[in-house]
């Protein structure tokens, strides 16, 4: 019997393996045919890249581009053995010229451009040659308006080339850049490891970050940590469940769902028949006469309702193929704030919202609906990637407004709110929003400064909350229902003040009654609403969403104002 590192796996899979995750002894050819993930403890191997390009790419659809990078040594550089020598062998073991494979082909018929890095390649370091097929795939990607997936695997910049592969973390990074203005979406895989220059640079500058299970990801690996700290790193450290906490990373996917996960991202998927969606005219009331007279207190009490449906019960029912993408990128997840990408009948948009829950404990670890700063600058980081790739965005509004602690204050929160306000004014795409149950202060207008904004039929929305009115101006909480008739903030005083554009009909007994019927009357008001602005040009969106928001307050003929 015969035992093989990871790296050795595709060489002989009748024979059996020692899973360095779980030491478990396995057969060859069911390792493989489990995509090289242990079936025991769901360790992942080491994939060669062009292993790699087949597992990910369609059947027979993947064409290996051959660019002519070449590698010199710039330094003459030798330590224990000459750089040309450790290179040499490197292209005998592994058959590669340099530890990068670039291909063309397709993900459920969708066509991309793939930079798929080999770690048996001198650790997948980035040299010249390295950065130059980085580079060349993002100028294929570029020339063919192509998405671009990397499939990173690094142990950062080459050192035998010194400074020489110190630039490329610039070349690699302005030939993204180029792709981030030309609206052509990036797509990284981070698998283990991804560290030092790789890691500081394409690797984080993609759209969308996806890792494996346990990749170790990184700017300084983690035995240099512990020399210049002095201490011992906790247990789990760097790796993608540890940055997932954190929001540096957009997801953790196991490798059998990588493709699903890639067909759901890509762009310009087939479209699907969807199930009919309610009549517009039959659920959307944009006349107040229309509505029946409401008591302010009575629909504060049904916005709080917990049976209501929140965000991700709206997406879960009204869209397909929904991927949540998490964090700001700068150290904080927030799950008080959901979003991602998904598809609205066949329009592919990007939705954001708060989200509460049903019991205590999703109140608690959501926090009740009331953002962080990290949220809003998750909200923001979505929002922006919305107006790159040109597509429409679908904002959900349900909080009492945005979480009012110490720490919140000293993120800045804010900043981050004013962030949000602020970039939703320019952004030029179509925004819909829709407040499904207690919009709450700068909290709520945070994501609702849209083309649109509508109200689910017993939604509120206000400027404070009645109890917090009633306790400033009356010094006493239990006039709330004073202070909720005196605010104005049931769906038909809104309307008649013009704050919020139409009104959607709740099924018989509320939103809470009915969940599916609720998403499908959201979805069709929503569908009809993008197609609608879908038609304008840009610019156009802009112009008519600033001059909606300039017109609050302002003085109109005869001293009136709005």
């Amino acid at each position: 019997m015969t035992t093989m590192s990871s790296a050795d796996i595709g060489t002989a899979a009748e024979q059996w393996v020692m899973c360095p995750g779980c030491s478990a002894m396995l057969y060859g050819r069911r390792l493989s045919r489990n995509l090289k993930v242990c079936p025991e403890c769901g360790y992942h191997h080491r994939l060669p890249a062009d292993e790699r390009v087949r597992q990910l790419f369609d059947p027979d659809s993947a064409e290996i581009l051959d660019f002519p990078a070449s590698t010199e040594d710039v330094l003459a550089f030798a330590d224990t053995r000459p750089y040309l020598e450790r290179l040499e062998q490197a292209r005998r073991n592994t058959g590669l010229r340099e530890g990068i494979v670039v291909a063309a082909g397709r993900i459920d018929d969708m066509p991309l451009i793939a930079a798929v890095m080999d770690f048996r390649f001198l650790g997948g370091s980035l040299g010249a040659a390295a950065g130059e097929l980085i580079t060349n795939a993002a100028e294929t990607a570029l020339e063919h308006r192509l998405p671009l997936l990397i499939v990173t695997a690094s142990g950062g910049a080459r050192m035998q080339e010194g400074p020489i592969s110190l630039m490329q973390m610039a070349k690699t990074s302005q030939a993204l850049a180029r792709l981030d203005e030309a609206r052509i979406m990036t797509i990284a895989l981070i698998t283990d490891p991804t560290y030092g220059g790789v890691a500081a640079s394409f690797a984080t500058l993609c759209d969308v970050i996806i890792a494996e299970p346990a990749a170790r990801f990184g700017f300084a690996g983690r035995r240099v940590i512990e020399q210049t700290i002095g201490h011992e790193l906790p247990e789990g450290f760097q790796t993608a469940e540890f940055l997932a906490e954190r929001g540096i990373i957009d997801m953790i996917k196991p490798r059998q769902a990588l493709r699903e996960t890639l067909r759901r991202l890509l762009p310009g998927s087939p479209p699907v028949a969807v199930a009919d969606l309610p009549q517009v005219q039959d659920v959307l009331i944009r006349d107040a006469a229309q509505l029946p007279g409401m008591d302010p207190w009575q629909s504060v009490q049904r916005a709080r309702d917990l049976g209501r449906p929140t965000t991700l019960d709206y997406i879960e029912r009204g869209f397909r193929d929904f991927e949540e993408l998490h964090g700001d990128r700068i150290g904080g997840e927030c799950r008080g704030m959901v979003g991602g990408i998904g598809k609205l009948a066949n329009t592919t948009v990007v939705v954001v919202g708060h989200q509460r829950g049903h019991t205590a404990s999703e109140l608690t670890a959501r926090n009740y609906g009331m953002p962080s700063p990290a949220g809003y600058r998750k909200a923001a980081r979505l929002m922006r990637l919305a107006a790159k790739l040109g597509l429409p965005i679908v904002t959900f509004i349900d909080t009492p407004g945005a979480y009012p602690g110490a720490e919140a204050e000293e993120q800045g929160q804010a900043g981050a709110i004013s962030q949000c306000i602020g970039m939703m004014t320019s952004l030029p795409v179509p925004i819909v929003t829709v407040i499904i149950g207690e919009g709450g202060s700068g909290g709520a207008l945070a994501l609702a400064v849209a083309d649109e904004v509508l109200i689910n039929e017993h939604g509120v929305y206000s400027v404070i909350s009645p109890e917090g009115c009633a306790s400033i101006l009356w010094n006493d909480a239990s006039m709330a229902p004073a202070a909720a008739a005196a605010l104005k903030v049931d769906a038909r005083n809104l309307l008649l003040l013009g704050v919020v554009d139409g009104v959607i009909g709740e099924p018989a007994g509320g939103s809470q009654a009915d969940h599916q019927e609720a998403a499908q009357r959201v979805a069709s008001v929503l569908h009809a609403s993008l197609r609608r602005l879908a038609g304008l040009p840009p610019a156009e969106l802009v112009s008519a969403r600033r001059e909606r928001f300039r017109s609050f307050g302002a003085r109109r003929p005869g001293g009136r104002t709005s």
